[in-house]
């Protein structure tokens, strides 16, 4: 094998045109003569016994060049792409300039990992949030705590608005059920708005034992089988329930935490809320900075290395959603999308994405940043006991490649926030002058490098072993006042990143208390909606 060029191209693209000499052309039409000669029927012989002479003769010489250049080629031009040390990108385009007996001359266009010219990263400036923790604050949280440990009693009167009626309903399109209308026992908060618009309105002044019949037309925004349908659901309420709240007091404190009184347990509030707001605006400071740094790069990316990064997202996604037990189909159903509408969609963040990756790569080369076999294994530690379990398990879920990969990306995030200052957000620098004080730029504080996230919350939640990136491990309660609501479990997810707007999940979670046992959010920000699935079977929409 010859590399007779290797010619750039726009576009971070190489065009290889390799050569190969008859010797080698003969062995592998040979190896196509072996891996053919069971398929081809010669008179006179029995199948894969005739000689290669003759069924060249049969059928030409050129008979075995095409499978003879398929063996030829990936040995060729993966010795090309050494030869010539290159950084490819997907799959080549194949183009067979000649092919004889003397050889084979092929072109090979693919596109190359681009040359990048870093911008500034050091010295950046970025807003950073001051942190604050007022009362107000900490009285929200009492009062979600207070919620999660709330029960349901019943009462013996029809349905009031804020009540919780269990009912049974199926649902008929011209009279034949259709598919996710029936349900059992189901707990609904009459004005959380969790069904169609009119259904939750027409089960007031029910009582527990009663059947009715109710009309509701489907939104023209739902799923497209039922969208803009009137259908009738045939409703019978088993039980009417209230919410009951606990007092928020030391015995509250007691039942819900490790604490003794209410005022000791307002501290540990404040404090955890003031950690999670501290870590959170250093978060949106680091993002900040390194949107900044991405924007600032140089470099022809190849349309492959974003199709690549948007497949990825798109199977990283498709796991998200098994792991909960929803299939791709159900989603792209549910959200009126196709798969090539989520590859399109992903476009954007993808680029987006891969720029991030070669500023980060550009960064590890300009400051010739490692990790070590000791950081790696003091990455795992710290996991292991944020998660109070042995280190052994913890390295069954984490790759010592991916939490490598973390740690040296971490400090890159460390490189260009220590250098930057941080400056008041505009809504609170337009407060501080009008109040006549002056604004100044202050360095951004030093952080210790972040480690995988594992943060304590109040109230009783399953523990789940980490994955690749842990996810959070709620800290049990001391012990129970009474029998505590059903644990809804929060997914709020698009193209395979975490949403965090809290307004988005606390709009979503006040129209679907409950009996919910689980809850799946799915954004699509461009439709400023969130589409959610209760349960693993009733679906719906809440726009923003």
């Amino acid at each position: 094998m010859t590399v007779k060029s290797c010619e750039k191209l726009e576009k971070s693209r190489v065009a290889l045109t390799i050569e190969t000499g008859a010797e080698e052309f003969e062995a592998a039409v040979n190896k196509a003569y072996l891996k053919m000669r069971g398929k081809i029927n010669v008179p006179g012989f029995r199948v894969g016994k005739a000689p290669r002479k003759i069924i060249e003769k049969m059928y030409g010489a050129e008979v075995f060049y095409e499978e003879a250049v398929n063996i030829l080629l990936p040995d060729a031009y993966e010795g090309a792409v050494k030869e010539k040390e290159l950084n490819v990108v997907g799959y080549p385009e194949v183009e067979l300039e000649s092919c004889t007996k003397d050889g084979v001359v092929f072109k090979c266009t693919v596109a190359v990992y681009p040359e990048v010219k870093l911008g500034q990263y050091k010295g950046l400036e970025a807003p950073k949030a001051e942190v604050k923790v007022a009362a107000a604050d900490v009285n929200a949280r009492l009062k979600e705590m207070a919620e999660r440990n709330s029960r349901l009693v019943s009462v013996e009167r029809a349905v009031k608005k804020g009540d919780t009626a269990d009912i049974d309903f199926e649902g008929f399109d011209n009279g034949k059920p259709f598919d996710g209308g029936k349900g059992e026992n189901f707990d609904l908060e009459i004005g959380s708005g969790s069904f169609v618009p009119g259904f939750e309105e027409q089960l007031i002044g029910m009582k527990a034992g009663e059947e009715k019949d109710i009309d509701i037309t489907f939104p023209e925004n739902y799923a497209p089988e039922l969208a803009g349908k009137p259908v009738v659901f045939h409703v019978k309420v088993n039980e009417v329930k209230v919410k009951e709240v606990p007092a928020i007091d030391d015995e509250f404190a007691k039942d819900v935490s490790e604490f003794d009184t209410l005022k000791e347990l307002k501290a540990d509030i404040k404090k955890k809320l003031t950690t999670e707001r501290t870590e959170a605006a250093q978060r949106a400071f680091e993002d900040v900075l390194m949107a900044k740094v991405a924007e600032g790069v140089e470099a022809e990316i190849p349309h492959e290395m974003v199709e690549l990064q948007a497949e990825q997202m798109m199977e990283g996604f498709k796991q998200q959603l098994a792991s909960q037990g929803i299939p791709f189909d159900q989603y792209l159903k549910m959200t009126g999308t196709t798969e090539a509408d989520f590859v399109q969609q992903a476009n954007g963040p993808a680029e987006q994405q891969v720029k991030m990756d070669l500023a980060v790569k550009a960064i590890i080369d300009a400051e010739k940043i490692e990790a070590t076999d000791d950081e790696v294994e003091s990455e795992m530690k710290n996991v292991a006991e944020k998660y109070g379990m042995d280190l052994d398990t913890v390295k069954k879920y984490l790759r010592p490649e991916d939490v490598k990969e973390q740690v040296i990306r971490e400090k890159v995030i460390k490189v260009v926030a220590d250098s930057a200052v941080a400056v008041a957000p505009a809504e609170e620098k337009a407060e501080l002058e009008a109040e006549g004080e002056v604004v100044e730029k202050k360095p951004a504080k030093k952080a210790p490098a972040k480690k995988v996230a594992a943060q304590k919350t109040e109230g009783a939640q399953e523990e789940k072993a980490p994955a690749k990136k842990p996810a959070a491990r709620k800290a049990p309660a001391k012990k129970a006042a009474a029998p505590a609501a059903p644990v809804v479990t929060l997914t709020v997810q698009y193209m395979g990143k975490e949403m965090t707007q809290q307004a988005m999940v606390e709009a979503v979670k006040a129209q679907v208390q409950g009996e919910i046992k689980t809850l799946d959010l799915y954004a699509k920000p461009e439709e400023a909606a969130v589409y959610y699935v209760v349960n693993g079977d009733i679906t719906g929409k809440v726009e923003f």
